[in-house]
Order: structure tokens, then sequence, then C-alpha cells
């Protein structure tokens, strides 16, 4: 049944989830982090635009291949507010995230061929990291596993630790 304050095309909370198979709370998570949009009806109601729909879609899928939270949101905000995200939309979206995908790529790789050699913290715990880290020098870089950062880039503090 419809509410009377319901607009054609608007989804509530409940529905929205079902479509999307999202929980709601999550939605409304999404929603916190300006992530999508809601109207409120008079009676305080979340109604939602079919945009989002695909928005959550292209969220889902994000971070499905790792792409943290807050570079989902300001990809999304580059969009126009309230349209749904096109074929085109998402090809950039895509090629953006893809070089950053490809440098976690090299990232996991250089762990993964040197994981039995070292675990790239500097620590100097197993004896080959004196090989791989002579006299400390990833020490004063500063806390962390230095090696798995890419060549060039600079440590992002939202991303937690590096492990």
């Amino acid at each position: 049944m419809q509410e009377k304050h319901m607009l054609a095309g608007e989804l509530g909370v409940g529905e929205l989830s079902a479509r999307s198979g999202v929980a709601v709370s999550a939605i409304h998570f999404y929603e916190r982090e300006g992530l999508i949009h809601s109207r409120r009806t008079p009676g305080n109601q979340r109604r939602y635009g079919r945009d989002a729909l695909r928005r959550i879609a292209v969220i889902r899928v994000a971070q499905r291949v790792g792409i943290p939270l807050a570079d989902i949101g300001a990809a999304l905000a580059r969009l126009p507010e309230g349209r749904t995200p096109t074929r085109d939309d998402w090809a950039r979206l895509s090629k953006a995230w893809r070089v950053e995908l490809d440098g976690r790529i090299r990232q996991l790789e250089m762990l993964r061929d040197s994981l039995s050699d070292c675990i790239g913290c500097g620590c100097l715990s197993i004896d080959r990291c004196r090989l791989r880290n002579p006299a400390d020098q990833l020490g004063s870089l500063g806390p962390g596993a230095h090696r798995l950062v890419a060549a060039g880039k600079p440590r992002r503090p939202d991303r937690g630790a590096d492990v």
C-alpha cells in the first residue's frame, strides 16, 4: 500500500533495503555518510529516489573491491545530485579506481613474493630482516609496514594500520 505522501517512483527504506539487498542500518549509514540522500515526509519518514538503487549498487561493488568509503563518497559527490549514475559515470569511476587497484595488486604481489623472508615492518625480529632492512633504515619512517606502501605514494591515515 502506498502512503499518500510518497511521490511516484520513491522508495521507502524497507523497499530500498529489499530491492538493493542491503540492510536498513547500512542504508541509514550510507545516508549519514552523504553517499545517498532521502527526503522526509510530513510524518518524518524517509523516501528515496530510484537513483539510490544504482548508487547503492556502485557503493557495494566499490566496497567489494576494496575502495575506501571516503573515495567512494568523493566520486559520488561529483555526480549531479539526484541523478542516477549512468554507464558513462561508472566507466569514469571504475577507470580512476583501477589505478588504485593496480597499485594494491602490486603491493600484494610484493608481499606474497617476500612473505617468507620479511613482513615489511622494519621490526628486525626475523633473521633475514637485516638483509632487507639494514640498520633498521625503515624505522626512521615511523611505525607501520613501509614495504607495503606503494613507492612514492604517501600513507593515508584513514586506512588504518598497514597489515
